[in-house]
Parts: structure tokens; C-alpha cells; sequence
């Protein structure tokens, strides 16, 4: 989720459910290492509990961003060996680590030695060439050797040649049955399922078989479903009525923001899946797009945005109007 789980994504999210945890974009542990780190890393306590996404393959250096990330006050390190970009490819890290479990291991083992809070790892089911029925079972042996405390496994093969980082989100097969088969061999490591959930139903489904689910594309694209997990998954009421609500609680944060001198883009860019359905949706996302991304402004356009959205109950249907579904991606004017 690269330039799209940012801090203002999150704490819109947060506004959403109290329970889920979140999960910052992947950034590399070159960066948190000798970067501006709280442009990069910094977050606001009402995130909790939140997780810092590295991206790497030094033992050593993963350590020592593993634990600014720790110093930081973030609940958990995740080690990404899944993302199929240009960029990780060119940096040997990534999905391209699904082909070295043993590197993958050394790094978890180092950054266990230096964090007291969980180390886990996030995985494809394989790339390439790689059989996932053999490589999946023996990446996941090596991370849970080397200490890792949890693996989440986005249930597609990545293609690294061939396929574009957008088409390798969709395009390769799911198989959910390799990773309920990986759950059935280790039933005292928790197993986490990713890819092609789409909405809180799926996800109970997969609760059945594995220890959690973690949602990406759905939540960003249709951030209305995490209103349901706190009461559907949890049992316990969500923090707002509706999104309405939401927006207004994320509106002191925007404040802030924009008395910092960001834009109000940084913050909008992340609503445009809301209200999906509604009358009225068509033009908030309208006037988010065109007027959100002009230099000087303010509240007052949000709240211009949410004026034109019919309210009432959620639909439950009529899918993401305003979103290009091939791209996976909001659609917005340049900014």
C-alpha cells in the first residue's frame, strides 16, 4: 500500500474502528536509518495499535530500523517480502525475498535480538517459476525458526517478470487453500490471510481457518466496511454512527494538518471511496477532486463535499462508482 496508508489515511481509518490494527506504507529501512524520520515513521498515538511495514534485506540494517521503529512506540515490526514494485525489484527486497528464505531468516532473527515488541513478516505464496506448494511451506519454516511471530501470506504468486506491480494485485490466482493448509501445519504460529478480500463477510469466513485477516485495497477503496469490524468482529460498538461522524472527528486532524502547511489534498486524496452508493456520492468525489487540489484550501470544501451526500443508512451495494477498478487506484485530477 505504498503512498496510500500514510498517516492521514490512517488516522481517517482509525476514526473508522478502534480495534483493527493498521499498518504504515512499506518504507525501507535505508530510509528509517538515514532519512527524516518522523516525515517518515512519526504517527499519532491515537493510531494504536499500529505496525511499521520495513523494506529491506540487510540483517544488520533492518536491525537498527527495527528499532527506531520500536523506540518510536509502534505495536509491531513487519518485514515485507511481498511487494512485486519496479522499485523493490531493483533493491533486491521485497517479493524478490521469497527466494531467500535463509536471508529472510537472518534478517527476523536480527531484528528479534533487537525489539522487545512482535517481529512478523509479510509473504506472497511464491514467485515466478517457484512451485507455491513447495516454496510457501519452506519460506514459512525458516521465518518461524528464525523467531517470527506471526506470517501473513497474500495468497498470490507474483509474477516479478511479466506482470506489472498493478496487475500482479489481481491477475495471478488466490489460493486461500495453500494458506489453510500452511494454518492446519502450524496451528500454534498465527497465520494471517491477505488478497481479494473483499468485504467483512469474507473475512469471517477466512477467520474460520486462520488466526486473522488483513484488508487492503477493500478498506482503502470502500472505508465505510471498517465501521463493521468492531461490532461484527469484536462485539463492541464502532467509534461513530456513520461516516458523516467520522469525517467530522478526522476534521481536527485536517485542521492541524493545514496549520502545518499541508494541502488539503493530503487528506481528501483518501476519502473518495466514501459513500459508494449514496446520492450525492458522484459530486463529493467531484469537488475533492477539483477544488481540494487548489492552493489555499480549507475545511470549508470538505464540508461543501459532504453537503451534497444524501444521508441515511449505508447501501449495502452498488459497488465503487468513481473508482477505475483495473487501475485499483481513486481517480482524482492531477494535483
Amino acid at each position: 500500500m505504498m503512498d496510500w496508508t500514510d498517516r492521514r489515511c490512517r488516522a481517517f481509518h482509525r476514526a473508522l474502528t478502534r480495534r483493527a490494527r493498521l499498518y504504515t506504507e512499506m518504507v525501507t529501512a535505508d530510509a528509517v536509518v538515514f532519512g527524516p524520520r518522523e516525515r517518515l515513521i512519526g504517527f499519532d498515538p491515537a493510531e494504536h495499535p499500529v505496525a511499521l511495514q520495513l523494506g529491506g534485506s540487510a540483517p544488520g540494517r533492518l536491525a537498527e530500523a527495527a528499532r527506531i521503529g520500536a523506540d518510536f512506540g509502534y505495536d509491531e515490526i513487519n518485514l515485507n517480502c511481498g511487494c512485486p514494485s519496479d522499485r523493490v525489484q531493483s533493491g533486491q527486497f521485497g517479493a524478490c525475498l521469497m527466494r531467500e528464505p535463509a536471508l529472510v531468516a537472518e534478517g527476523v532473527a536480527a531484528m528479534k535480538a533487537a525489539v522487545a515488541v512482535p517481529v512478523t513478516v509479510k509473504c506472497r505464496i511464491g514467485v515466478d517459476d517457484q512451485e507455491p506448494s513447495e516454496a510457501l511451506p519452506a519460506f514459512a519454516e525458516a521465518v518461524k525458526a528464525a523467531g517470527a511471530d506471526a506470517l501473513i501470506v497474500h495468497a498470490r504468486k507474483a509474477w516479478l517478470d511479466g506482470l506489472s506491480p498493478k496487475d500482479n494485485r489481481t491477475v495471478p490466482p488466490l489460493d486461500y487453500g495453500l494458506v489453510y493448509a500452511l494454518k492446519a501445519a502450524h496451528p500454534d504460529w498465527p497465520i494471517v490471510l491477505n488478497g481479494g478480500l473483499a468485504d467483512l463477510a469474507a473475512v469471517r469466513e477466512s477467520l474460520a481457518r486462520v488466526d486473522g485477516a488483513m484488508l487492503g485495497r477493500a478498506a482503502y477503496q470502500n472505508p465505510e466496511l471498517l465501521l463493521g469490524v468492531d461490532p461484527e468482529l469484536f462485539g463492541e460498538p464502532a467509534p461513530v454512527g456513520d461516516a458523516f461522524e467520522a469525517l467530522e472527528a478526522f476534521c481536527p486532524v485536517i485542521a492541524a494538518g493545514l496549520a502545518r502547511g499541508e494541502r488539503l489534498h493530503d487528506f481528501t486524496r483518501h476519502l473518495l471511496g466514501l459513500f459508494a452508493g449514496r446520492r450525492g456520492a458522484r459530486a463529493f468525489r467531484q469537488i475533492l477532486a477539483t477544488e481540494a487540489v487548489k492552493r489555499g484550501a480549507g475545511l470549508d470544501v470538505l464540508r461543501a463535499a459532504m453537503a451534497r451526500v444524501e444521508r441515511g443508512p449505508a447501501p449495502q451495494d452498488g459497488g465503487l462508482p468513481g473508482w477505475d477498478e483495473a487501475r485499483a487506484e481513486p481517480v482524482t485530477s492531477p494535483s
